[in-house]
C-alpha cells in the first residue's frame, strides 16, 4: 500500500504532520478524518507500514494503554469502538497512527493481539503472548490489568536503576574535569617553578610530572582513547555471541552491581513468567519466551537448559534449582506451589519476594555510593595535592630566616 507524508489540523486548528499508509488521496483523507485531523497537503512516499511519525512510544503511553483498555473491557464497551475514542484521544502522533492501524486491522477481521504483533517494536512478543492468550482464555480485563501493574513496576524499576547511576556518574565526571584542568594548567605551572629551583624531585612528583607532560602534548590521544576503547569493546560484543556471552557474565560477576543486576533480571521474569502462566500460557512456552526479554545470554541459556529439563519430564522446582540462579527459598516455594496446585500464586510470592529484594539492593547501594564515591574523589585530589606540593615544602624547609 502506498504511503504519503501529510499536513493536517485537528479540531482545535493545532498543525500535526505525520507519515500514513492510505491506497490514495481519497483513503488518506478518509483516515484522517477517522483520526480527527483536516488533510491540508500530501505528497507520496515509499510505501511500506513502518513508515510512521516522528517521535517514540514511551513506557507511560503503553501504561495508560494498558489502562484504558482494561476499563473498556471492563465496562462492557465494544474493543473498536474504544481503540477509536482511544485514538482520537492520544496526542502522540506516532502512537495514534499505530492505533488506526490496529484499528483497521481489526475491522478487517483480525484480532486485537494480531493488530498489536505488526508493531513488535513498541509491543513486545510477551505483550503480544499475554493478550493472545486472554483472548482464547476470557480474561482480557484481567490481562490488561495484569500488564499495566507489571509496566508501572518496570517504570518504577527503571527510574530507581537511573537513580542508582546518577550519582557516580556526576563523580565521574567531576573526578575527570578536576584532574584534566590540574595536569594541563597547575602542574605545569609547579614545574616551572621547581625547574628554576634546581632540586631533586620525589618519585611521585616525578611521576606526575610525567603524566602531566603526556596530556599537555597528547590530550587527543587521551580523549580518543576511551572512545576507541568503548567502540571497539561494543562492536565485539555486537558482532561476537561469544563475546556478548562473556561481557553479560562479567556484568553478573561484578562485586557490587553484579548481584542487584542479577536480582533485577530475575525479578523482571518472575513478574512477566507468573503473568504469563496466570493468563493460560503453557510452563515450556513461558519459559521460551522469557528467553527473549531477560536481556542476559547467560540466564537466557539457563532458562533454555531448564526448559529442556521440564520438557524430559522433570518438575519445574527440581529444573530451576539445577541452574543455580535462584536462591533456595525461592526454589521452595516453587515447590510448594507445584505441590499444592497453586504455582500461580508461588509465582506471585517470587515475584514480590524479587521486586522488594530489587528496592532493598539499590536502597542499599545508593547508600554506600556516596560515601564511596567521595573517598575516592578525595583520594584521587589528595594524590596530585601531595605529589605537587611535597617539593614545596622541601624548598621552604631549606630557606633559612
Amino acid at each position: 500500500m502506498p504511503a504519503f507524508q501529510y499536513k493536517a489540523i485537528d479540531k482545535l486548528g493545532r498543525p500535526a504532520r505525520g507519515k500514513l499508509d492510505a491506497a490514495n488521496d481519497v483513503d488518506l483523507e478518509l483516515r484522517l478524518k477517522r483520526m480527527g485531523l483536516d488533510l491540508i497537503t500530501f505528497r507520496a512516499i515509499r510505501s511500506g507500514r513502518t513508515t510512521l511519525a516522528k517521535g517514540s512510544v514511551t513506557r507511560r503511553d503503553l501504561i495508560a494503554f494498558c489502562f484504558d483498555l482494561e476499563q473498556i473491557s471492563r465496562s462492557g464497551i465494544p474493543v473498536v469502538e474504544g481503540l477509536r475514542d482511544l485514538r482520537d484521544a492520544t496526542e502522540n502522533p506516532r502512537f495514534r497512527e499505530m492505533l488506526s492501524s490496529v484499528l483497521e486491522d481489526i475491522e478487517g477481521g483480525k484480532m486485537l493481539s494480531q493488530g498489536l504483533a505488526a508493531f513488535p517494536n513498541v509491543f513486545g512478543s510477551v505483550f503480544v503472548s499475554l493478550v493472545r492468550a486472554g483472548e482464547q482464555s476470557g480474561r482480557v480485563t484481567e490481562v490488561f490489568e495484569s500488564l499495566g501493574e507489571a509496566l508501572k513496576w518496570q517504570d518504577e524499576l527503571v527510574s530507581q536503576t537511573r537513580k542508582l547511576l546518577i550519582y557516580p556518574s556526576m563523580v565521574f565526571v567531576v573526578v575527570t574535569g578536576v584532574t584534566m584542568f590540574l595536569l594541563l594548567y597547575l602542574v605545569p605551572q609547579v614545574v616551572t617553578l621547581l625547574k628554576s629551583m634546581g632540586m631533586a624531585l620525589p618519585l611521585q612528583t616525578r611521576i606526575l610530572i610525567a603524566l602531566s607532560n603526556f596530556t599537555v602534548n597528547y590530550w587527543y590521544v587521551v580523549l580518543m582513547t576511551p572512545v576507541i576503547v568503548v567502540a571497539t569493546i561494543t562492536y565485539f560484543i555486537k558482532t561476537n555471541p561469544k563475546g556478548q556471552y562473556y561481557f553479560d557474565y562479567i556484568k553478573l560477576r561484578l562485586p557490587v552491581t553484579g548481584g542487584i543486576l542479577q536480582k533485577i533480571i530475575l525479578a523482571r521474569f518472575s513478574n512477566f513468567f507468573a503473568l504469563m502462566y496466570q493468563s493460560g500460557i503453557t510452563i515450556l512456552d513461558a519459559i521460551k519466551t522469557s528467553e527473549e526479554i531477560v536481556g542476559n545470554r547467560v540466564i537466557a541459556d539457563g532458562l533454555q537448559r531448564a526448559g529442556q529439563q521440564i520438557n524430559a519430564g522433570e518438575s519445574m522446582s527440581e529444573a530451576f534449582s539445577n541452574l543455580g540462579l535462584f536462591p533456595p527459598l525461592v526454589i521452595r516455594m516453587m515447590r510448594v506451589g507445584e505441590n499444592t496446585g497453586a504455582l500461580d500464586s508461588a509465582l506471585l510470592n517470587i515475584s514480590y519476594f524479587y521486586t522488594r529484594d530489587v528496592r532493598e539492593a539499590i536502597d542499599k547501594a545508593l547508600k554506600l555510593l556516596e560515601p564511596t564515591m567521595t573517598l575516592v574523589l578525595g583520594g584521587i585530589l589528595a594524590l596530585i595535592l601531595f605529589s605537587v606540593l611535597t617539593p614545596i615544602y622541601d624548598i621552604l624547609g631549606k630557606i633559612k630566616i
